[in-house]
């Protein structure tokens, strides 16, 4: 007697593999109309007036490169180029040190979250807010460290005045952004494994040169990422400019943004101030690239 083995019968419907296409796609179609709207158009109406003139009360003209000659003839801008640069360097300076220096306190000493939080704390008030703040505490005439000098030197300083307006303005935004900064790097510090350290020890290593051959190394993709965005965010300095100074004491603060501001909004030359945007846009973009490829910053030296 012989068995058969039952054969499987075909379905009559085979289920077709599903897709989340369709899903995907309206779950990014939100961002993406944001994105185009708020960024990508922007952009491409900017590089477009930045070749017209423009004031809003007439027509489009396209004048070609006329706004970039211009540029590169004004005075004024050199001079707001000066002034920001001057900025950047002293607030990536200062920011970067005082970061860097916070979290690995934070690191060796204390990994309290109620501790990163206090940090953090100044980053949470707007830049508006944290300028007039600062405008209030360093007043020449009704500010409180005034008053403290006044009592204790008999004299004043002038913090905002053309030689002290731009490190005060730096040390503003420092004291902002640090808390940031630090939680940055401190982030960072987590990633390193303490047997590299346990090793440095053993070897005899004190903790200064553990810092500069352990962990200086081990973080630089982090500090270059910090470098980047920090540097792109001193070039883009407004608010704190425009609340304290707006600009002055004779173009002592007027950095390129508030420049870009005032020529837009206040003269109505779009097509010189796009001009102006796009041209620091192109800068920013080639110290982009040029930083992250120096500091090699897609690398790590952990593997």
């Amino acid at each position: 007697m012989s068995t058969s083995t039952p054969v499987a019968r075909p379905s009559r419907r085979q289920r077709k593999p599903r897709s989340d296409l369709k899903l995907g796609l309206a779950f990014i179609l939100p961002a993406t109309i944001g994105l185009v709207t708020f960024y990508i158009w922007p952009l491409i109406r900017g590089i477009w007036l930045s070749f017209t003139e423009y004031n809003l009360l007439t027509p489009e003209e396209f004048t070609g490169l006329d706004n970039y000659k211009r540029m590169v003839q004004d005075d004024t801008f050199w001079n707001a180029v000066v002034v920001t640069v001057e900025y950047v360097v002293i607030n990536i300076g200062l920011q970067t040190i005082l970061a860097l220096l916070i979290a690995v306190l934070m690191q060796r000493l204390t990994q309290s979250t109620f501790v990163r939080s206090i940090v953090l704390t100044p980053y949470l008030v707007s830049n508006v807010v944290a300028a007039m703040l600062w405008l209030w505490i360093l007043d020449n005439t009704l500010g409180i460290t005034n008053q403290l000098l006044e009592s204790l030197t008999g004299s004043a300083v002038d913090f905002f005045s053309s030689s002290m307006a731009i490190p005060t303005i730096a040390i503003i935004n420092v004291w902002r952004h640090v808390g940031y900064t630090a939680l940055l790097i401190f982030a960072g510090l987590q990633s390193i494994p303490n047997t590299v350290y346990e090793a440095g020890k053993m070897d005899g290593a004190s903790e200064w040169r553990m810092f500069w051959r352990i962990t200086v190394p081990l973080l630089r993709p982090i500090l270059a990422l910090v470098l980047i965005m920090t540097i792109i965010g001193s070039f883009q300095v407004f608010d704190t400019v425009s609340v304290a100074t707006q600009g002055g004491p004779v173009n002592a603060t007027r950095v390129l943004q508030y420049y870009i501001y005032d020529m837009a909004f206040g003269r109505f030359q779009f097509g010189y101030a796009s001009a102006m945007a796009v041209g620091l846009l192109l800068v920013l973009a080639a110290i982009t690239i040029l930083q992250y490829r120096m500091t090699r910053a897609g690398e790590t030296d952990l593997d």
